[in-house]
């Protein structure tokens, strides 16, 4: 979810469906996925909305 062009995102969503790709960003962890996919992925599966998006994933250190 972090490469590719338009054709490649069509193409997956069309693979998968927007629920995977939903669990998929809901269950992220830090680093899987940059700052700019993390706030297309949000809008593109209506996970946020305009200006709304959520914190990306912090890795913890125990």
């Amino acid at each position: 979810m972090n490469i590719g062009d338009y054709e490649d995102v069509q193409l997956l969503v069309a693979q998968v469906g927007d629920e995977t790709l939903r669990e998929v960003l809901t269950h992220a962890e830090a680093g899987q996925i940059n700052e700019r996919s993390w706030t297309y992925w949000h809008y593109r599966l209506g996970l946020a909305d305009l200006g709304n998006v959520p914190a990306m994933p912090v890795r913890e250190f125990a």
